[in-house]
């Protein structure tokens, strides 16, 4: 499948923007840039966008406040945020605000066409899901088979595969970034799925917090970020994961160290 889609950029930093504007371009991506936020929210009300990149700090309307309308008005709209000095509280809250992922400057081209197409590969194929349910009602049946059918599959296939890495009953799939619990099918959030593969890969020993953000995010931070940082993603998966958040079987905390994976 072609990964394609319109991307908006503010950001007030006018070199940053056109680097940024090039390189999704030259990956096959339409690009429209904003030097800040008024004017970005200008072109939301104006244009069709498929995913948003923000500057968490800009004069005038903040990243975090920019977030706000964009999620009250645009609430599908995927938002990643990033900037140039870690600010821990404020990456934090951008989440729990709807941002979808958030990254630290200077960015690095290849991470950026690879969160794209990741998240945009995720938008097209529930846009298609939606218009075959309400386009012809007799395929509902078929495309509900097929997911059961593509489940089932991936849940057997042979875990010594290059696609697919195998712990207990969790089955993740490298290539559609993905993970399967028996009949489940379960999307994640890039970031968080990246945490999972590194205590996936480390299973059944637990991994620290600095080494979970470090593979998993591609930066070092120190070990108060690091664990602030990591609670926050295995807060997602749990949510996604785990029968009851509050009582964990497969993510659990060593307390005072970091996570480890229990799968089996």
């Amino acid at each position: 499948m072609k990964i394609s889609g319109h991307i908006l950029i503010i950001d007030d930093e006018p070199v940053l923007r056109k680097t940024l504007a090039r390189v999704l371009q030259q990956a096959g991506f339409e690009v429209t840039t904003a030097e800040n936020g008024e004017q970005g929210l200008a072109y939301l009300q104006s244009s069709n966008f498929d995913m948003a990149y923000m500057d968490l700090r800009m004069p005038g309307l903040s990243g975090l406040d920019v977030l706000n309308v964009i999620h009250a008005n645009y609430p599908t709209l995927p938002v990643i945020l990033f900037t140039a000095q870690p600010d821990l509280s404020s990456a934090v809250e951008a989440l729990r605000r709807g941002a979808t992922d958030y990254l630290l400057k200077p960015l690095k081209p290849e991470i950026i066409i690879e969160r794209t197409r990741v998240i945009l590969a995720a938008q097209q194929k529930e846009k298609r899901k939606r218009e075959i349910a309400m386009q012809i009602e007799s395929l509902q049946t078929e495309l509900k088979n097929l997911e059961n059918s593509e489940s089932v599959e991936a849940a057997t296939v042979n875990p010594s595969t290059e696609r697919f890495l195998k712990r207990g009953v969790m089955v993740i799939d490298l290539h559609a970034r993905r993970l399967n619990i028996g009949e489940r099918i379960i999307n994640l959030p890039p970031t968080s799925f990246d945490y999972l593969l590194v205590l996936a890969r480390h299973s059944p020993n637990a991994v620290d917090y600095q080494t979970l953000v470090t593979e998993a995010q591609g930066y070092h931070a120190d070990a108060r970020e690091a664990q602030e940082l990591t609670k926050w993603h295995i807060h997602q998966l749990r949510q996604a994961i785990e029968k009851d958040a509050r009582a964990p079987n497969y993510l659990i905390n060593v307390r005072g160290l970091g996570y480890r994976l229990v799968a089996d």
